[in-house]
């Protein structure tokens, strides 16, 4: 086990009760009305709710989407953080997952690499998401909204296949069905919103906004499960991924390697179960490798 786990427990963990501080702060300063509330008018007149209390007149810029519950101060400069930090992290589970299977299968690569672009376009998105607020760049709001959820969705089903593809135990295996049951409920709900958000009913507005809120919570959720990998990673799971990048450049330069004991991918190679802590190690090379150098 290593100290890898803390990354996509911290990931969920901050991220999704950083947001949830984001609505609450937002609610209490009446920029949105609660979850709750399923009531809005066209217009209100003068807001009587007491400071520290949610608004008692809701119109329709006042539904709890994610990006309102972040579009002004104090609430805003969280939301802004919690995008930075959090699309950081997303980058380094993806790059160090990328790695991981690798290590693992060397018949993903298509898979492994879309998923690694996914997941990276995903926390571009975030990034764009948490620092252009909705109600002051709307385009670049919305651009990365478009980005981050369809990416976030599709590396979440490429991660499936590729838990099925490289399970080895029963163990493996069960986590392969949680997460399909994640992903399935990611993609229920970010369909939904998208169906309800373009409607002009006050209720399906506001059920978008639950569905958006359910969707990011799952999606993080399912980060959060990589804990379940990670614990076996080592220093073998990034040269992994070293040894790859440089396969494809060419035998020539990997051949310059030979002195610091890689050989055409030929050395101490790691055999592990996904979600296992133990290793065992083999010789990665054949007699056709040491015919060919």
């Amino acid at each position: 086990m290593t100290a890898w786990i803390i990354l996509p427990v911290s990931l969920s963990a901050f991220s999704i009760t950083g947001i949830w501080i984001v609505y609450a702060m937002a609610v209490m300063n009446h920029h949105v009305c609660p979850v709750e509330n399923w009531t809005y008018n066209v217009t209100c007149s003068e807001e009587t709710a007491r400071k520290g209390f949610p608004k008692t007149c809701c119109t329709p810029q006042d539904i709890p989407l994610i990006s309102k519950c972040g579009c002004y101060p104090p609430e805003s400069c969280l939301f802004s953080l919690i995008g930075n930090v959090g699309a950081f992290m997303v980058v380094m589970v993806c790059m160090l997952r990328y790695a991981q299977v690798i290590e693992h299968s060397d018949s993903c690569g298509w898979i492994n690499t879309s998923a690694l672009v996914c997941g990276c376009i995903n926390a571009l998105g975030l990034v764009m998401v948490g620092n252009f607020q909705v109600d002051h760049a709307k385009s670049l709001h919305y651009v990365g909204a478009g980005v981050a959820f369809p990416a976030g969705l599709l590396f979440v089903c490429l991660q499936c296949l590729l838990t099925y593809r490289i399970a080895e135990t029963t163990l493996d295996y069960w986590m392969a069905h949680v997460r399909v049951a994640l992903s399935t409920g990611a993609l229920v709900s970010l369909v939904l919103s998208g169906i309800f958000f373009i409607h002009e009913s006050f209720v399906l507005q506001h059920a978008a906004a639950i569905c958006e809120w359910v969707f990011t919570v799952v999606v993080l959720v399912f980060y959060g499960t990589f804990t379940y990998e990670f614990g076996a990673v080592n220093n073998h799971t990034m040269m992994a991924a070293l040894a790859q990048g440089g396969h494809h450049q060419g035998s020539g330069i990997i051949m310059g390697a030979v002195g610091k004991g890689v050989v055409m991918g030929c050395g101490a190679h790691s055999l592990k179960s996904p979600g296992a802590s133990s290793t065992s190690t083999r010789l990665n090379c054949n007699p056709e490798s040491m015919a060919i150098l």
